[in-house]
């Protein structure tokens, strides 16, 4: 490991007298007051919502690894480029590895699963460089968590660095929303997610404290701290190098079946269809046996639930599933089996970590969709966009597909939200956007059914949705 010292000889003379600046910032700043201190906790409870415990963190720009103490149970690595404020790491944090150096040149000789830069790109020589350079400590699941302050904050922090009540710090950049997403695209990042949070840097006996969780959602354009979550961009893999699961739960839809099977395209190295068949009351499990022995030569697999509803069959289908990409087409082939390929190709490319099918893009046929369900599915769409801070068109389709260890990350977190989908699609989406995963939606043209009813109760399941929000948003946006 170098220090910057020896970087700055190496290196263009604006990298140095820059580094050389900031070294003697450091020495005059001021011991942290309490505001900082206490800005630093509320920091560490948001960090610690985006950053998955167990994560191996990296957090670049570290100085004396006080922000360490509020990510437990996350393995911590600091960087930074002043050898006084790791010294000071070190000595209060032994359990944590930290070294001495500029993370825009540093030689990174290991990676990690999340990587931290938290108001340090305000100080940054050059932030496209750091950026850039970034990409070598880390891997194609590997998530950037970078918060900056809000230029709107930039009168009242310089207040209250005169009054004393946060530390002196030199050489600020001043980077808008706009500036740090074409930074991040040029160092070769993908923003995933972007959110505003901390209206107030205080609890100040705790109405600072509920200002945060309940008005700083609804007004994220006055907040101090800005969030951005970013992936390395997605390096293509070869179609052939994925096996595929597709899932079909089946509740009288014995008039489906043998068009399902005919229908779906083969896709990756190989395709295995799942039937999972929900104690129907027509002749549903009769037919996926009759379809099964009269394709011999396609892996078809079929299982009877012995819970309830579509959440129960898909979870039952994701256990016995054997395939690297698992995708969920419902049974009444509203979803055209033959749209499965576009699904598959924003998988395959790393374009997408969870492709969601958006039945609201494309005109549908007549009777495809009643008028009310349609204006429900609208009015949940934009909900769940503002809950998740992702643009989500469709919430209710029932395709979507993802990767098999994306999957056992989803059920790992699971506990998080609780065991409370009967649907399965927001157990999926909910916990997608809380592991950071890039989400993508692929528009499909939505067709009528031609056998069987709708499975859903537009007001005995729309009221459940709605429960369902109010707890997505205690989790998720007033926390």
């Amino acid at each position: 490991m170098i220090c910057p010292s020896s970087e700055s000889a190496a290196v263009p003379g604006v990298y140095a007298n820059h580094w050389n600046l900031i070294r003697e910032g450091y020495r005059s700043i001021r011991p942290l007051g309490l505001f900082s201190r206490a800005y630093r906790k509320i920091l560490g409870r948001y960090l610690r919502f985006y950053i998955p415990e167990g994560h191996r963190v990296l957090e670049v720009g570290c100085g004396d690894g006080s922000l360490c103490q509020e990510l437990p149970g996350r393995p911590y690595t600091g960087l930074d480029l002043s050898p006084e404020q790791v010294d000071a790491a070190r000595r209060a944090n032994p359990e944590n590895t930290f070294h001495c150096g500029a993370g825009e040149v540093f030689s990174f000789d290991d990676t990690y699963d999340t990587l931290l830069l938290s108001d340090v790109l305000n100080e940054a020589a050059d932030v496209q460089a750091l950026l850039a350079n970034l990409r070598n400590a880390a891997t194609a699941e590997t998530r950037l968590v970078i918060n900056v302050h809000n230029t709107l904050w930039r009168p009242i922090l310089g207040t209250a660095r005169r009054l004393g009540l946060k530390p002196v710090r030199p050489l600020q950049n001043w980077l808008s929303s706009e500036d740090i997403l074409n930074l991040l695209d040029l160092g070769g990042w993908e923003l995933v997610r972007h959110e505003c949070r901390v209206l107030c840097p205080h609890p100040l006996l705790g109405l600072g404290t509920l200002a945060n969780r309940l008005l700083a959602p609804l007004f994220p354009w006055a907040c101090l701290s800005l969030f951005f979550i970013a992936r390395p961009k997605p390096v293509e893999r070869r179609a052939e190098d994925f096996s595929v699961s597709i899932i079909i739960p089946a509740r009288n839809e014995a008039g489906n079946i043998e068009a399902a099977v005919r229908r779906t395209p083969q896709l990756g190295k190989s395709t295995e269809i799942i039937f999972v068949e929900g104690h129907s009351s027509d002749e549903t499990w009769a037919t996926i046996q009759r379809v099964i022995a009269e394709n011999p030569d396609r892996p078809i697999r079929a299982f009877q639930q012995s819970g309830k509803g579509k959440g129960d069959a898909m979870r039952l289908g994701y256990e016995k599933a054997k395939g690297d990409i698992l995708m969920i087409l419902d049974a009444d082939l509203t979803v055209p089996p033959e749209d499965l390929p576009k699904f598959f190709e924003a998988i395959a490319s790393g374009q997408a970590e969870f492709a969601n099918g958006v039945r609201l893009v494309y005109p549908m046929e007549v009777a495809a969709m009643r008028f009310l369900n349609m204006c429900g599915n609208k009015f949940f769409s934009l909900l769940f966009s503002w809950l998740l801070s992702l643009p989500i068109k469709d919430t209710l389709c029932g395709t979507k597909v993802f990767r098999r260890h994306h999957y056992d990350l989803i059920e790992a977190n699971r506990a998080f939200f609780g065991d409370f989908d009967p649907f399965g699609d927001f157990d999926l989406i909910f916990g997608a956007a809380k592991l950071n995963l890039r989400i993508r939606d692929i528009p499909i043209r939505y067709q009528s059914r031609v056998y069987g009813e709708p499975q859903i109760d537009r007001w005995r399941d729309g009221w459940l949705l709605i429960r369902m929000s109010w707890f997505a948003a205690r989790k998720l946006k007033f926390f």
